[in-house]
Order: structure tokens, then C-alpha cells, then sequence
């Protein structure tokens, strides 16, 4: 799924509590709603490709969204993209992130992702949670060159956090995005999802994961830094809460049974004051 369609996953969920509505609250209202727009439409694709319904129609209704973003970028919109014309206007938002996103999600179609090699996780990761933020990096205003990079390194961090973090729900839906290489340096050669979240070398796979997310995460923090505190408060928000749930899935382990991790409301509310107010 896509940051859980874009973050709570990926960079997601626009429900009032969510990383991403706290994040998204303190920008400007132009902002805002092409940022909602922007989320509106990860959920919607990434709720076909996780449905279960029959693989062709999943692959149909994933095609229509093409079809429609194209009528948009030809300047006759579907009714129900019609809201975006002032926001891909306003913002410069690229065609080929939102196909790219699209793209992403009709991975999991064909059939189940399971113990990707590494080339096609990072594939995946690019087009499910990087494609969203160059999306979002245009809204944000950052310069053109920053924003690429921090969207590279902080999409890929929130992806592999979430995938980290979603093991056992995504092992219930026949997916593994842990990729073969890891599976098999510790030693795990099969790729059924429910054996593989089983087995006791499972840490072996994790902890090297955690630490790519680790790397990409001190790559955004870089590229924020270098910019204008006012550009990157939503980014930083959704980066330090993200780090905090991998941290806590550090804390915990990745041996089962594991336990879900939550970030609490004290935590959140002290990266929202700190980064959006202070």
C-alpha cells in the first residue's frame, strides 16, 4: 500500500488524528487542498489495488485512473478530477508522478509482491511513496533539485518504515516486500508470507532494512536543513513521527510475536508544537 495510502502511511490517511492531518493543518488553504487532492487520489487507487475483487477488474479500474489523468493533462477533466485543474496549475504538479503512483500500485495486482529482489523493492517504494512526494515538494515550495532529493530519501524512508511496520497485516494478505537478498543472507528460502514472518532469522532481514530507513531519513533531514524552516514543516512532521514509529520497532524487535507499535499522543503533539510552532 501507499504510505497506507500515502501514510497513515505512506504520507496518508486524512483522518483527524493522522500524521498526515497534523502535518497538512498548518499549511496555507491553497496548499492544503492540493494536498488533500494529492492523498485523495493515493487513497482511491490504492483501495482498488487492495480490494478483492477480481484481479482483471482491479487492473480496469487502475487503467481508468490513467485514462482520467490523461483527460486532465489534455485540459478536458473527468468530473471527478475537475478539482485539480487549479492545483496542477497553481503547483506545476507532473503527470508522470500521478501515472507513477498508478504505476506503484498495479504492482500488487497481477499478483501478490512477494520477496521483491532489492531493484524492484526500490521500484516500488519510488512509485508508491517518491512519486507521492515530488508531488508534494511542488506544493511545499521547495527549490526544484532539493525537492527531488528530499522526496527520493524521505518516501523511501516512510515506505520501508511502513513495511517494517505492517509485516504481520501485509503476510495476511499473501504480501512480502522484504526483499529475496535479505531472505536469503539469513537464511530464509522460501517466500511464503506466513512462514517467513515466522521464522526465528527474521530479525536478520529487518535490522538491515531499519537501517537503510535510518540512512534515508538523516539524507532528508540534510536537505530540510538546508531550506527554509517555512518550506519543510510538513515534511519534517511527518519525517519525525515516522522515525519515531521506527524507532519504537527498533525498541520492540522484529521476533514474533510481535506486538503493534503506536506512537503516543504526547509524542505527536510535541512534533507538531515543536516543528510547526516553534
Amino acid at each position: 500500500m501507499t504510505l497506507e495510502a500515502a501514510a497513515d502511511a505512506n504520507y496518508g490517511n486524512a483522518a483527524s488524528g493522522s500524521s498526515f492531518y497534523a502535518a497538512m493543518r498548518i499549511l496555507p488553504a491553497a496548499q492544503r487542498e492540493a494536498m488533500f487532492q494529492i492523498y485523495s487520489f493515493c487513497r482511491k487507487v490504492d483501495d482498488i489495488a487492495d480490494s478483492d475483487g477480481p484481479r482483471e477488474e482491479r487492473l480496469a479500474a487502475l487503467q481508468e485512473w490513467r485514462d482520467d489523468i490523461d483527460s486532465l493533462y489534455r485540459g478536458n477533466p473527468p468530473p471527478r478530477l475537475a478539482d485539480y485543474v487549479a492545483s496542477v496549475k497553481k503547483f506545476d504538479l507532473k503527470r508522470e508522478d500521478f501515472l507513477a503512483i498508478v504505476d506503484g500500485m498495479e504492482m500488487d495486482v497481477p499478483q501478490d509482491i512477494r520477496a521483491p529482489d532489492m531493484a524492484t523493492l526500490d521500484l516500488y517504494c519510488d512509485r508508491v511513496a517518491s512519486a507521492v512526494g515530488r508531488l508534494s515538494v511542488r506544493v511545499f515550495g521547495l527549490p526544484h533539485d532539493d525537492g527531488i532529493e528530499l522526496a527520493h530519501h524521505l518516501g523511501r524512508a516512510l515506505q520501508l518504515t511502513n513495511i517494517l511496520r505492517d509485516l504481520d497485516e501485509d503476510a495476511a494478505l499473501g504480501r512480502l516486500y522484504l526483499p529475496r537478498e535479505g531472505l536469503l543472507h539469513a537464511g530464509i528460502t522460501n517466500d511464503d508470507p506466513a512462514r517467513v514472518i515466522a521464522d526465528r532469522a527474521l530479525p536478520r532481514v529487518c535490522m538491515p532494512i531499519a537501517d537503510r530507513a535510518k540512512m534515508h531519513f538523516a539524507k532528508a533531514d540534510e536537505v530540510m536543513a538546508r531550506n527554509k524552516r517555512r518550506v519543510v514543516r510538513a515534511p519534517r512532521i511527518m519525517g519525525k513521527y515516522y522515525h519515531a514509529i521506527l524507532d519504537l520497532l527498533i525498541a520492540r524487535g522484529f521476533a514474533a510475536p510481535r506486538e503493534p507499535v503506536r506512537v503516543s499522543k504526547i509524542t505527536k503533539a510535541s512534533i507538531v508544537f515543536r516543528y510547526a510552532f516553534i
